[in-house]
């Protein structure tokens, strides 16, 4: 089968590695359609950072090169003889977190904390840029009828933003900041608004994903490079600033601004992954007794936003802008998405089925 194998930084290439087999617990899927997410990008700019090279992964065993690719959605079509929570021909999408199960973390509950933490797509074992991918079948959720293949293929960034609501203690009526207007950024409008967010201000610099914001959602937008950004969310705000804050850029002075523009009391999470390390002043948070939280993944997370998505309360519409072949992604998904026409994309999708485009 086909399937596209990270290599290193800036190399990714499409070849033919053997069918994955089914184990007595894991579940062939046949691959539909898989975004191509930022921790993605992340990899192949400036990687590795999840994916192993030196070492094999602890949960998988393996090492680079791997299948990459994990915001997929597919039919079943084998099953491992203990599985019993799906069957060949359902339609269904992955929750990609391969954990040790045993660690304090996963015992907890907790294991999108798990302290072996990989990703299906990222640490090996397979991935979503493939023709066909198995994986645990307790990490494998069915989807309705009523959500679409491509449109499921965006549950797992979804997740991600409805999980960092909840991480970030958000309650219905507050007011929120998120700082960018990318694939994440959007998702989190998107959550904010189906949970009750009584307004949402949006951080972003001029670019089309100023539009793509108030589709999603948003009150307001504010570019920082023209803005003065914190002073207008305080006004916005009646001169206190916004309860809760998520930060979905990695980039430090979007960092700021968020922290800056939040309340006393209130929250900032962080839900992006970084490429390296920021500065900033403490007393930021301990003169306004502000809480910084960091939000990984999704846990539990996934039949929420199944149903969210099915009957509408998260449209997601608009949030694909791009469908390609999975042989074409190198120069149109990887280098579109890092090159000059970044900012006019959110979410493309790959499939390995050309009958599909």
């Amino acid at each position: 089968m086909k399937a596209a194998l990270w290599y290193q930084k800036k190399d990714i290439r499409i070849e033919e590695v053997p069918e994955p087999q089914v184990r007595d617990d894991t579940v062939k899927i046949q691959v539909k359609w898989c975004g191509i997410c930022g921790s993605d990008l992340h990899e192949y700019a400036a990687g590795p950072i999840f994916i192993p090279v030196d070492h094999p992964h602890p949960i998988t065993g393996e090492k680079a090169p791997v299948i990459m690719g994990h915001e997929f959605s597919g039919q079943v079509v084998e099953v491992g003889k203990n599985v019993t929570n799906v069957k060949p021909g359902d339609r269904v999408v992955v929750e990609p977190m391969d954990v040790c199960g045993e660690c304090p973390a996963c015992r907890s509950g907790k294991y999108n904390l798990c302290s072996s933490l990989g990703f299906h797509g990222l640490a090996g074992g397979g991935g979503g840029f493939s023709e066909f991918t198995t994986f645990p079948a307790k990490f494998v959720h069915k989807i309705p009828d009523s959500l679409s293949y491509d449109k499921a293929a965006l549950v797992e960034p979804m997740s991600v933003a409805l999980h960092s609501l909840r991480v970030g203690g958000f309650q219905v009526g507050q007011s929120a900041v998120v700082a960018g207007a990318g694939p994440i950024g959007l998702a989190t409008i998107e959550c904010l608004k189906a949970a009750g967010a009584r307004q949402v201000i949006v951080i972003q610099r001029k670019s089309i994903r100023q539009e793509y914001a108030i589709r999603s959602g948003a009150d307001a937008v504010l570019d920082p490079g023209v803005d003065d950004v914190v002073g207008q969310i305080r006004e916005l705000t009646g001169g206190v600033g916004a309860d809760i804050a998520f930060e979905t850029t990695g980039s430090e002075q979007c960092y700021r601004l968020a922290l800056d523009a939040i309340t006393f009391a209130g929250t900032l999470v962080v839900t992006s992954i970084w490429e390296g390390d920021i500065s900033y002043n403490p007393n930021t948070v301990v003169m306004g007794e502000k809480k910084v939280v960091g939000s990984i993944c999704y846990c539990n997370d996934f039949p929420s936003t199944i149903a969210m998505m099915a009957d509408g309360r998260i449209p997601a519409e608009g949030y694909i802008t791009k469908k390609i072949y999975l042989g074409d992604i190198v120069k149109e998904g990887f280098e579109t998405l890092t090159g000059p026409e970044k900012k006019s994309q959110v979410k493309i999708l790959v499939t390995p089925d050309r009958a599909e485009l």
